[in-house]
């Protein structure tokens, strides 16, 4: 059973949580944020528990994104994560994948290692050293996240609001697995990543303060706290390698990571089956 943290204005935040998942289930925009932002990371992750529980599609993955500057020194923490869902999922192949995106709301592409466990995480265990972290992984592969909310603000407004919307994850593409991936020598993993054939980063996921590794260790404490233990064939989004890159739709994007074939997508206006017939789930 997740366990939800209370928070002072609940009504408030369930009303933001249904306001965003409607918009993201219709294919609408957020003009602007749909009630009181989030004043602590508690309320910020309140209202992404609450969206969760609306979701009609299984949690089968994390985003891991960074939190920088001073709002690092504000929350304490370099982190921040959002759930990806079963059917935004997508393996690689020869041609371009199509990921939907939101038009008139914000988009973007990330270049990121991904992590794959090979076996559920103890549920009560609450605080994880990086070796035993290291001893879930299955697999570590190539990766672009898709990075898109109907709040064209969200990127602008600051690390909670980001949580509040998904973490702004809508989509992943997993690609071939990094050779010698069990080195865990990140300095050597060069990414760079494309928009329309033009070069937006080149980096290594070592850019990533304590790498994938890290990003893996936050979150299956964080996890673990919110009642949501990771489980065994999760894939794990660790970090944008060389930035959050805003796309448009139209727009292709491509990832390179030496040693592997190359990941390509292009970004289609997200629109649903049947607007009328999206429905949410009964909040528990």
């Amino acid at each position: 059973m997740q366990q939800k943290q209370p928070a002072a204005n609940g009504a408030g935040l369930l009303g933001v949580a249904r306001s965003f998942v409607e918009a993201r289930q219709g294919g609408k925009t957020v003009i602007t944020y749909p009630g009181k932002a989030p004043s602590s990371l508690q309320e910020a992750y309140a209202i992404q528990d609450e969206a969760i529980s609306l979701w009609t599609d299984t949690v089968a993955g994390w985003k891991v994104g960074r939190i920088t500057g001073e709002d690092e020194k504000r929350f304490g923490v370099d982190r921040l994560v959002g759930p990806i869902f079963k059917n935004s999922i997508r393996r690689s192949n020869a041609k371009a994948e199509p990921m939907p995106v939101f038009e008139s709301g914000f988009a973007a592409v990330e270049g990121e290692i991904v992590i794959i466990l090979g076996v559920d995480a103890p549920p009560n265990k609450m605080q994880w050293a990086t070796d035993e972290a290291s001893a879930l992984i299955q697999s570590i592969a190539a990766g672009i996240e898709i990075a898109s909310s109907p709040f064209p603000g969200i990127n602008d407004s600051g690390p909670l609001v980001t949580i509040s919307d998904f973490g702004n994850n809508f989509g992943l593409i997993i690609g071939n697995e990094i050779p010698d991936w069990k080195s865990f020598e990140f300095d050597k993993w060069r990414c760079e990543t494309f928009i329309d054939g033009k070069s937006v980063g080149k980096e290594s996921p070592a850019s990533i303060p304590g790498g994938p590794i890290e990003s893996l260790r936050f979150l299956l404490e964080l996890s673990a706290k919110r009642g949501l233990p990771l489980k065994k064939g999760m894939s794990i989004s660790t970090g944008a390698i060389t930035g959050v890159h805003a796309a448009q739709v139209g727009q292709s994007a491509s990832v390179v990571f030496d040693g592997v074939d190359p990941i390509r997508c292009e970004l289609l206006n997200y629109t649903p089956p049947d607007p009328q017939s999206a429905t949410l789930r009964q909040s528990a």
